[in-house]
């Protein structure tokens, strides 16, 4: 069986699981896109834009120049240590100077597709993580946001309680207001095995909201093309003030099969950002950041088979 093909929702508490057939594959040299939308009311936004078609715009920013880390809130951590422990072995790395930028615009194109998680575990621990819209109602994270696996801990393993979705958060600001969600998608590559190829999943809302917010497209882009590309990556890192976004862009680094590797600064609680390209415009997403290594950070790569589960989730 393909470590793509299940599917699993949670509904009051019971979590069935619900098999469909294989994801047809193609080449992942052949672009295939699900197009962004601005949102509801967005006709005449002025995108941001500083010149450079790859970068986002930061009118209003910040640049925070410390070099030593806090968790300013000590009572949510970063959804990650329930499955991995804290850091290390495993963490979402400052990589040199911390250059991370503050966005304060959240409200705005295109920072409010992201949004802050609040995360309830079975064993109702609470977590921070990141998510974005794909759709109006479907939002992609990484698949530790929606499932745990072997924290050691009784009661805690398995599909999350709730998830607490505020897009556009900035501290305790919330342009969008605030959706819980009891619904969930990941796959067996990351249900059953745990393995970090499949570290993926998608949030789904009782509501459109994305109509509101907008949502980022996504694609499948060849090797060459990414390794060419300038990522970007905009979050809510548990080492700067609570809910608060933060944004950095670099080349990407390389590539494997299923991971884009990146040194675009990050920290515990940006887990389920998305990894994009701007391109005409338009945000399409190219990988899930899931994980850091010190050195590099990493985030699982959209391929077909993940391309057609998100479009999936979507409808």
């Amino acid at each position: 069986m393909s470590n793509e093909v299940v599917e699993a929702e949670v509904i009051s508490g019971h979590t069935p699981i619900s098999n469909r057939p294989d994801d047809e594959d193609f080449a992942i040299d052949e672009f295939v896109t699900e197009e962004p939308s601005l949102g509801e009311g967005a006709e005449g936004v002025s995108l941001p834009d500083d010149g450079v078609e790859d970068v986002e715009g930061v009118e209003g920013a910040e640049v925070d120049v410390a070099v030593a880390h806090t968790v300013p809130d000590a009572k949510l951590r970063d959804i990650g240590e329930a499955s991995f422990g804290p850091p290390p072995p495993i963490a979402e790395s400052v990589i040199g100077p911390d250059d991370r930028i503050q966005i304060k615009n959240t409200h705005q194109h295109p920072w409010r597709m992201t949004a802050s998680l609040v995360i309830t575990a079975r064993d109702n621990s609470q977590w921070i993580g990141t998510a974005w819209f794909i759709g109006p109602h479907t939002l992609m994270t990484a698949g530790h946001c929606v499932y745990i696996k072997n924290s050691g801990v009784p009661g805690r393993d398995g599909w999350v309680k709730s998830i607490n979705v505020m897009p556009g958060r900035n501290g305790n600001n919330l342009p969008y207001g605030s959706v819980t969600s009891t619904s969930f998608r990941t796959v067996i590559g990351w249900a059953n095995d745990g393995n970090p190829d499949y570290d993926y999943g998608a949030i789904i809302l009782p509501t459109d909201l994305g109509k509101s917010t907008g949502w980022f497209g996504f694609g499948v882009y060849s090797d060459s093309d990414l390794t060419s590309t300038t990522g970007n990556l905009y979050g809510y890192p548990g080492d700067k003030p609570p809910g608060t976004g933060w944004y950095h862009w670099k080349k990407i680094a390389s590539v494997s099969n299923r991971r884009v590797y990146y040194t675009m600064d990050t920290f515990g609680g940006q887990s389920g950002s998305a990894v994009y390209r701007i391109k005409n415009g338009g945000r399409y997403g190219f990988a899930i950041h899931a994980y850091g290594y010190g050195t590099v950070n990493a985030g699982t790569r959209i391929v077909s088979p993940v391309f057609n589960n998100m479009v999936n989730w979507k409808k």
